[in-house]
């Protein structure tokens, strides 16, 4: 009697570990396509530079740590990667006043953390960002289409979008696909590599989103006046008519 129950008992342990583990495989496969539906933040109301109430003031200048334009948590997200696992490197590079360029930084996003023993960021590339910022808008636009222009030389193909009132170029080559963006006084390239571990959208779908979401942490940090205005708004539709007559609010009033 007793063998018997050690053998039910032995049977339904192995039963629940095999639901066990197809559980979590389940679950790694869900994690490894990617979440593309965090919400996209929206522009901040307050003027350039100026903060939250208690925070910081906030600094005109591009930010130093790229983790501030988008965290790693939230990259790893939507590339689908293990929490805590995806690390940014950031690079500045310097001025270049032959092009009326201020500022320059580079923005590296890993999946497979850092080395222990180094503290370097390893394992394979997400995307990349570089953002170039110009002395006014005029120059960033300038320079936009001169890279933009230079970068469709050799593309499989290109299509002009805007994203966020930005005019935008999307570039697709056969090992990388390469979003330029002017937004202000700021240039961006982001750059996705076909190998990037995690995709499950086209390169069309990925990098518009990846530039609404860093498109409205890096607008507080420009100066004041050089974001680009809001495309105004469509106009109202005329009101209906019947067949030949006018509508109510075309009436002529009394004589």
């Amino acid at each position: 009697m007793g063998g018997h129950t050690r053998r039910r008992s032995s049977r339904s342990f192995l039963h629940l570990s095999l639901a066990v583990l197809a559980a979590t495989a389940l679950t790694g496969c869900s994690v490894a396509s990617g979440d593309p539906n965090i919400p996209v933040p929206t522009f901040p109301v307050p003027a350039p530079g100026q903060a939250a109430p208690g925070s910081e003031p906030i600094k005109i200048a591009i930010p130093d740590d790229c983790t501030r334009l988008m965290s790693n948590d939230q990259a790893g997200a939507l590339f689908g990667q293990p929490l805590g696992s995806v690390t940014a490197q950031t690079v500045r590079g310097v001025p270049e006043p032959s092009v009326g360029r201020t500022e320059r930084v580079a923005c590296t996003y890993r999946a497979g953390g850092q080395d222990t023993m180094s503290n370097a960021a390893k394992g394979p590339v997400l995307y990349q960002l570089n953002i170039g910022r110009y002395g006014d808008a005029a120059g960033a636009k300038r320079q936009w289409q001169l890279n933009s222009n230079a970068e469709r030389g050799d593309a499989r193909s290109s299509k002009d979008l805007t994203i966020a009132d930005a005019p935008a170029v999307l570039i697709e080559r056969a090992d990388e696909s390469t979003l330029a963006v002017v937004y202000g006084v700021d240039t961006l390239t982001f750059v996705l590599p076909v190998s990037a571990p995690g995709q499950n959208r086209s390169a069309a779908e990925t990098l518009p989103d990846l530039a609404k979401r860093i498109l409205p942490a890096l607008a507080p940090t420009q100066p004041a006046g050089s974001r680009p205005a809001p495309a105004p708004a469509p106009p109202s539709p005329a009101p209906a008519t019947e067949a030949g007559r006018p509508s109510v609010a075309a009436a002529p009033g009394p004589a």
